[in-house]
């Protein structure tokens, strides 16, 4: 156990440390949980979720597509045409944003929501950090409003074995949607009141023109899909991932067709986030490594000790504690089986720990830049624009709109859930 815990605890350090590098920091330490014999050879295929990777790599193919058709764009043009001023121009993009998130990957919402921020900024000759800031955070938070919104919320799905409509009622209680739906509300407010000086007024410009709408249709029909499964019992367990691969699939193929060329092909395995996937595939492994060595257990006796039977306090330091500095997506991996280990030694349904889990790490992953991807690549976004973001330019929006938003879900979860 000692030998996987320091390998373990290596591995994150190390995460923190080069994170342009985590993907093969995961990679090389998984190798070592097998080489050093921690995790048999024969358990790797097991301890990999292949219907996490699966959903993860068919929804970036179809967003790659939705935002070729250029629909983002046009429903960012239609929501200018609507608000009077700068502020509240920037607090819809925001909440369009959110939106988006909810059903697209956070890192692919920024990409396609920040380069209408920029031209906004540009236009009305202001500064485009706080907006897009404004914009990564906002994804972020909708992240984990449902299935397909974040990699942390296709995670719990996977491990909570949770169908799609099970974000919005769960067993007989509302489900972890309308939580974020309150916080969205409540940390609008903050982006109000930080943008409250900027009234110039906006222009409308010429409406974008959608190029292909079988994209949108796509996207439409994999939630319809997952909704539809979630009612079937004794489904395969890669259900939801081959659904949406399939989709993605039918998109290129499609495109292929059109373009009497098998390039399309070749770019839909060209934009899958290799490094994400297989970031998720070496955290399964080291995951299922630490579990097998007694680590996981160790730790959630950790926490049981720290806070004895106390519910309250078990959920507020899951709540509250590492999520802001440590990447949401490897948090969520590694933290899911501890809070099960958790509620089993203090005999509790884990569906409270589950959900603060969630809330912790993709809603307080805004306290800082490095909290979470969306934040990285909106800063990255930035400083290809020649704008340097510090630490202090991203908290004076990210801290009180974080605070705001996961107290909010902290509070709801727990009047909910208790």
């Amino acid at each position: 156990m000692y030998l996987a815990l320091a390998l373990f605890l290596a591995t994150y350090v190390l995460l923190l440390i080069f994170g342009k590098y985590r993907a093969y920091i995961a990679a090389a330490s998984a190798l070592l949980f097998v080489v050093l014999g921690i995790l048999p050879w024969a358990e790797v295929p097991a301890a990999i979720d292949w219907n996490v990777l699966l959903m993860i790599a068919g929804t970036m193919g179809t967003v790659v597509l939705f935002i070729e058709s250029r629909m983002p764009a046009l429903m960012a043009d239609i929501i200018m045409e609507k608000v009077p001023n700068i502020k509240w121009a920037v607090v819809a993009l925001s909440l369009f944003a959110g939106l988006i998130s909810a059903f697209v990957d956070n890192v692919a919402t920024v990409l396609m929501v920040a380069p209408v921020a920029l031209a906004l900024a540009k236009k009305l000759d202001i500064s485009p950090v706080p907006v897009i800031i404004a914009i990564a955070v906002s994804s972020n938070l909708q992240g984990a409003a449902t299935l397909v919104g974040d990699t942390t919320s296709i995670l719990l799905g996977g491990y909570a074995d949770m169908n799609f409509l099970d974000f919005f009622v769960f067993r007989g209680r509302p489900g972890i949607f309308w939580v974020v739906q309150v916080g969205a509300v409540a940390s609008a407010c903050v982006l109000l009141y930080y943008f409250r000086n900027l009234r110039q007024p906006v222009e409308s410009g010429e409406r974008t023109q959608v190029t292909d709408t079988v994209p949108t249709l796509l996207l439409v029909s994999t939630v319809t899909l997952l909704i539809i499964v979630s009612f079937v019992p004794e489904k395969p367990a890669v259900t939801n991932g081959v659904i949406c691969v399939l989709l993605a699939a039918v998109g290129f193929l499609r495109k292929a067709g059109q373009r009497r060329s098998l390039a399309p092909l070749g770019q839909f395995f060209r934009e899958l986030d290799g490094q994400t996937l297989l970031l998720l595939a070496s955290l399964f492994v080291i995951i299922a490594g630490i579990t097998r060595a007694g680590v996981i257990d160790a730790i959630s006796r950790l926490f049981v000790n720290i806070a004895g039977d106390d519910l309250f306090a078990i959920y507020s330091l899951i709540v509250w504690v590492f999520s802001a500095f440590i990447d949401n997506i490897p948090y969520v991996a590694t933290m899911l089986p501890v809070v099960s280990g958790i509620a089993a030694l203090m005999g509790v349904e884990p569906y409270l720990l589950y959900f603060g889990l969630l809330t912790g790490a993709t809603l307080g992953g805004n306290l800082t830049p490095i909290g979470a991807s969306a934040n990285i690549t909106g800063i990255g976004i930035l400083r290809k624009e020649g704008y340097t973001v510090s630490n202090r330019d991203f908290m004076k929006i990210g801290v009180p709109f974080s605070l705001i938003a996961v107290t909010t879900g902290y509070l709801l979860i727990w009047f909910l859930w208790r």
